[in-house]
């Protein structure tokens, strides 16, 4: 039964599928994503199935749909997801909460090996929605090119001082949206579709900007990323279509963790005239170095 989110409770059950990795799913989203890592070829990306989430829309998401946007982002990645391999997704409603004037429903979505059960990656999705209203006679977007760059001045970031990751930057144009959310007519694949919902262009995807991370993260620590690897990500401006941005990473502290080294870091993706979209932080691990004989 679709109950576009009525009632969406926190524990409902939102649905789960399996899925067979191929190399083919996997080029495609190298080719969507412009991400080459030669890791591909015996280890899926970590965000592979970044948007399982929105398979379950109809079980989680509030009825009124109107100026609804990702607000947060959260990632655990705990084990890779190996070429050839199957996989089986299940989808939860983990809490709902209120903050300025929106209501936010939080979604857990695991994906586990099919064969053993065991937890490979574990995503939180922070989706904000505006309280229903009679919006007979209105015009006005509910962002636009303009009120997102009115926005107030953020607070400074990053504050750390470490070694910078090297940077990744992208242009994403009608083809790329389509790619990583088609092939269904939708708000990030759309022009009319998304001024139904009240913005006047197509809103970039917000999860392709936490792949862009993932895929700094991913380039610099390699299965230290994919293996045990950490995201919190809040996006914090819009990204239209044809935009350029570019996705950062510094270092900021590395703390012992068992026989190894969590390196934490501040990460952060930001247009040409540096409006940044989405900041926070992500953090992988590295073996210990053994001590001198």
């Amino acid at each position: 039964m679709n109950l576009m989110g009525e009632p969406a409770h926190v524990g409902r059950h939102c649905g789960s599928n399996t899925y067979r990795v191929t190399p083919d799913v996997v080029a495609f989203y190298a080719e969507a994503l412009d991400d080459t890592s030669p890791l591909h070829a015996e280890l899926a990306p970590p965000l592979l199935y970044h948007s399982e989430c929105y398979k379950f829309v109809g079980q989680w998401y509030l009825k009124n749909l109107f100026g609804n946007l990702h607000a947060r982002q959260e990632w655990q990645l705990l084990a890779p997801i190996r070429v050839g391999s199957a996989v089986r997704s299940r989808s939860t409603i983990i809490e709902r909460y209120r903050k300025r004037g929106r209501d936010y429903v939080v979604n857990e979505t695991d994906l586990c090996d099919a064969d053993d059960g065991r937890l490979l990656v574990r995503g939180r999705t922070h989706q904000s929605f505006l309280p229903p209203r009679d919006r007979s006679g209105e015009t006005d977007f509910v962002v636009d090119e303009k009120t997102a760059r009115s926005k107030a001045p953020p607070p400074p970031f990053p504050t750390a001082t470490g070694p910078d990751l090297a940077p990744v930057k992208k242009t994403i144009d009608a083809r790329r949206c389509w790619m990583f959310s088609g092939p269904a007519r939708n708000y990030h694949t759309d022009v009319e579709e998304a001024k139904k919902l009240g913005f006047p262009n197509i809103v970039v995807q917000g999860m392709m900007t936490t792949c862009f991370v993932a895929q700094v993260m991913q380039d610099h620590f390699g299965l230290g990323f994919l293996a045990g690897g950490a995201m919190d990500l809040k996006l914090t401006n819009v990204v239209w279509v044809d935009e350029t941005v570019t996705a950062y990473g510094k270092i900021r502290e590395e703390v012992p963790e068992g026989t190894q080294t969590r390196v934490h870091c501040d990460v952060w993706v930001a247009k040409d005239d540096e409006t940044r979209v989405l900041v926070g932080t992500a953090s992988a691990l590295r073996p210990t170095p053994e001590p001198a004989a």
